[in-house]
């Protein structure tokens, strides 16, 4: 252990004497506080401060302070393609904005900023910078519509891309909608032909269990708003097959013709919102061979997973700076020696 020494500075008044090896009034040394967040990466924050006796705030305090660093030395030059998303953390829709980089060479977390209301969003391109911006080649979202006003506004020269995950998303809210007011309907009848169906219609074939795929297949027999709803469903899944924008729009102008001929109201809804925002999802095939049009979704994993290993006091600041200090891939103090 090391007492650092009082001086009396003639420029400073009585200080403490500056040592290379730590910093403010912390008790912890830098390279142990490297050390801590080093292997925060790999186990929880909990885990770590019992395998190195130490608390959990001294783990936190360790962490924080590594990413203040990565932050502040951090380069945001040279980002062609982001993605923004939201993810919920607690309960009572409470949500964290978060902005991802999705270049080929580097995918990383840019930015989080709390709820995912419009302001919200513009704090980060404040951040980012207008020259950046304008250089975006590719920004990715889903349909929400502050999310879209500010990408128009401030990364108009990019091509904005809707993501295909939340498209999906969208369309299968639609059908359970459909699925679940018909089936009270029956059930008011003495009919249960569409109990226990929820998820033979929303997953996926390849996904669907022998017991369901059978259950679907007994209901597919049924003249009903639900089957027709499905058979509907089904036949949107050719739209992200096509390699050619010009023609993926023609399948979807049909597909939406139908549909809005369909009396399906929630159906119909989602054939809205498609026609409305038709050019975004036609960008969908003109930037699929140039970025990873799926790692938002797989980052957001990451992400959860990342507030999960940071249990404790469940502050924002506590979970914005696990999301960075895991995502952020951020540079690390240089030490005069390592302890490992």
């Amino acid at each position: 252990m090391y007492y650092m020494r009082r001086l009396d500075c003639p420029r400073c008044g009585v200080t403490v004497e500056m040592v290379p090896w730590a910093e403010g009034k912390e008790r912890t040394c830098n390279a142990y506080r490297v050390f801590l967040s080093a292997w925060a990466r790999r186990m929880s924050w909990s885990e770590v401060s019992t395998t190195f006796h130490t608390s959990w705030g001294v783990v936190y305090r360790a962490v924080q302070w590594v990413v203040a660093y990565g932050l502040a030395h951090r380069s945001l030059d040279g980002v062609r393609a982001i993605g923004v998303d939201e993810i919920a953390v607690w309960t009572g829709h409470k949500y964290l904005t978060v902005v991802y980089q999705i270049d080929a060479a580097q995918r990383r977390l840019l930015w989080v900023g709390r709820e995912r209301t419009e302001k919200t969003f513009r704090d980060f391109f404040a951040m980012f910078g207008d020259e950046r911006a304008k250089a975006l080649r590719f920004v990715v979202s889903d349909m929400w519509r502050p999310f879209l006003k500010v990408i128009a506004e401030k990364a108009s020269g990019a091509i904005h891309v809707l993501d295909r995950y939340h498209v999906v998303a969208n369309l299968n809210k639609a059908i359970d909608k459909i699925r679940a007011t018909e089936a009270r309907a029956l059930a008011k009848r003495g009919f249960d032909v569409l109990k226990n169906t929820r998820w033979a219609f929303l997953k996926r074939a390849e996904n669907r269990t022998p017991t369901q795929q059978k259950r679907l297949d007994d209901v597919l027999h049924y003249d009903l708003k639900t089957v027709r709803a499905h058979l509907h469903k089904e036949a949107f899944e050719a739209f992200w097959t096509y390699r050619s924008p010009c023609w993926a729009g023609w399948f979807l102008d049909g597909w939406t013709r139908r549909v809005m001929r369909s009396r399906l109201d929630p159906l119909k809804r989602f054939a809205r919102s498609l026609r409305k925002h038709r050019e975004l999802l036609l960008n969908w095939f003109r930037a699929r061979d140039q970025i990873s049009l799926g790692v938002v979704e797989g980052m957001n994993l990451n992400a959860k997973f990342a507030l999960r290993k940071a249990r404790g006091f469940r502050t924002e600041d506590a979970l914005t700076t696990a999301l960075y200090h895991q995502l952020g891939k951020l540079p690390e103090p240089k030490l005069a020696h390592r302890l490992w």
